[in-house]
């Protein structure tokens, strides 16, 4: 039997076929899930058809996470498509170009709080509206960074938004815990997404990624779907409050490996130049 065999699930954030979203949407289809998928604005409309088609849904909708009607609105019709509600992914991030450009002390007012309005406290919002109808051993999840807990470069105000992110999913872990929801985050490696476009220099992130992590690989959308697809699945119904990484094990990583070579076998490096790993 399918991992995810008879359970439903609402997936938040898919934009394209490049996203975290979409390898998640792929693992619970593939594991036996029915999904349902929202859409922000109307220019994403018709791509997120497309996909939500492509596995079945039989459910999508225009919902913007800023929105507290518009969410309710969203998870009374799910609900009502999908009979119930069993999972929820939160794939959602947003900030402004120019503050994500921004030495930190620069950031301002109006653009950090609609990026912890559109990325963080929206969690909250979704989880208040999908409560009513999910039943005990449902699960919801998250997707943040690494850059919610150190210091990345380029990441600007996206990094202490994602911090917010993660602090929320554990204390919801504890508020949902009794109405028997988990509530979890996936801490992803870099990737390249339609978000990941606006970081500056995020080309240099992924290389850096590539040569730093221990697997010497930058992780794939698909590494995520997998894991999430376990993480929420009842193989995993005692973990909750986690944020758990998928990054081929970069975040354990103090310093990088300066033996390390450029080229994709990772060989350790005779002493020539250019070996400093830091990307």
């Amino acid at each position: 039997m399918a991992l995810l065999s008879g359970k439903r699930a609402v997936i938040l954030g898919l934009a394209n076929d490049y996203s975290i979203a979409w390898g998640i949407a792929q693992a619970l289809h593939r594991e036996g899930a029915t999904l349902a998928f929202n859409f922000a604005g109307q220019p994403l409309e018709r791509r997120v058809r497309g996909l939500a088609e492509a596995l079945g849904s039989p459910y999508v909708a225009e919902c913007n996470v800023t929105d507290d009607a518009q969410i309710a609105a969203f998870f009374a019709g799910a609900a009502e498509a999908l009979g119930a509600i069993d999972i929820v992914v939160h794939s959602v991030a947003f900030a402004p170009k120019e503050e994500l450009r921004r030495p930190m002390h620069e950031v301002s007012r109006e653009g950090y709080l609609f990026a912890v309005s559109v990325s963080a406290y929206s969690l909250i919002a979704v989880a208040r509206e999908a409560l009513p109808y999910m039943a005990p051993g449902g699960s919801l999840l998250a997707i943040t960074y690494y850059g919610g807990e150190k210091v990345v470069p380029g990441y600007g105000a996206m990094g202490p938004v994602k911090s917010d992110l993660e602090r929320i999913v554990q204390y919801l872990a504890y508020s949902l815990g009794p109405h028997g929801i988990r509530a979890n985050a996936i801490s992803s490696g870099p990737i390249k997404t339609l978000a990941s476009r606006a970081l500056s220099r995020f080309q240099l992130l992924l290389d850096y990624a590539k040569r730093a992590a221990p697997l010497r690989r930058n992780v794939s959308i698909e590494d995520v779907g997998d894991f999430a697809a376990c993480l929420v699945s009842d193989l995993s119904r005692a973990v909750t409050g986690e944020i758990v990484h998928v990054d081929c094990g970069l975040n354990v990583m103090g310093v990088p490996d300066l033996r390390v070579a450029d080229d994709e076998g990772g060989d350790e490096a005779k002493g020539h130049k250019g070996d400093s790993g830091a990307g």
